[in-house]
């Protein structure tokens, strides 16, 4: 696969080597193209954009839905995981046809439905360290809609390393919360952006945090966070706006509350040998 061509996330900046958009694409994305922010180079970036997206589960369900809509060309999907019931609450890129169906195989089927100029790549396997640099090649933006923490150090690491953005966020009962990391780059004031280390420098004991299937979780939530995931990768995608790099965005929904919280690099942080 060849690179992607957009500032900020790619790792080149040659807007003339990028597609143009067709006719039927300039009528699907009007809207975008007649905001001044976006326009017609904007959509050419989405266009270009190459995403790999960890889980289609709540959170990954309006992720992938809400980029496929906005036209980013190609959508890569990891997980291992099949539709089931309980799932339909809130995992809304599914539906009761899809059930016992690979998630990647449902997600890729109503995105194909919603747009057919988005290209798929799925990966039926979870996101591992040992699998990170092979599902990660060729992705230049990384999203981690998973729900545990094992994964979600093993994407902030892998994405560090192939010096990508990554959005991540997570989601618990009716509260959420997200935040981008580039760790690799520095701030204006010329000091390292944090990592997922600087926020959670050690995961919590297990059993800690119970799982949305032990605690239960209000479905609409992960429509909530996960769209503002979306967001996030199309500003950094089109170099729109601030991105939530050192700023962790918090959600109550039932105080419907949002705070942000800033954080910085750790002196002492560093990654685990291996």
């Amino acid at each position: 696969m060849t690179e992607a061509a957009f500032p900020g996330v790619g790792r080149h900046d040659n807007i003339g080597a990028m597609e143009p958009l067709s006719p039927e694409e300039i009528a699907r994305y009007h809207r975008h193209i007649l905001l001044p922010e976006i326009g017609g180079a904007g959509q050419q970036k989405l266009k270009a954009a190459r995403v790999l997206v960890i889980g289609a589960g709540g959170l990954g369900a309006p992720v992938l839905q809400y980029l496929a809509a906005a036209g980013v060309g190609t959508l890569g999907i990891v997980d291992d995981d099949r539709v089931s019931l309980s799932n339909l609450q809130r995992q809304v890129i599914h539906d009761s046809g899809t059930i016992g169906e690979l998630k990647t195989e449902s997600a890729a089927f109503a995105i194909a439905r919603l747009n057919p100029h988005v290209r798929l790549i799925r990966f039926e396997e979870r996101f591992s360290p040992e699998a990170a640099r092979r599902q990660l090649s060729g992705f230049d933006l990384l999203i981690d809609g998973s729900d545990n923490f094992d994964t979600r150090y093993a994407a902030a690491d892998a994405a560090d390393e192939a010096r990508i953005p990554l959005v991540t966020g997570a989601v618990g009962r009716f509260d959420g919360s997200l935040t981008v990391l580039k760790p690799y780059e520095t701030a204006e004031d010329g000091t390292a952006n944090p990592g997922y280390r600087d926020l959670f420098p050690e995961a919590p004991p297990a059993g800690l945090i119970p799982a949305c299937a032990e605690a239960g979780i209000i479905g609409a939530l992960t429509g909530v966070i996960g769209t503002m995931m979306a967001m996030e990768a199309i500003k950094l995608i089109t170099g729109t706006g601030e991105p939530l790099v050192g700023r962790l965005l918090l959600y109550d929904a039932l105080s419907a509350r949002f705070d942000t919280v800033r954080y910085k690099r750790r002196r002492t942080t560093q990654r685990p040998a291996g």
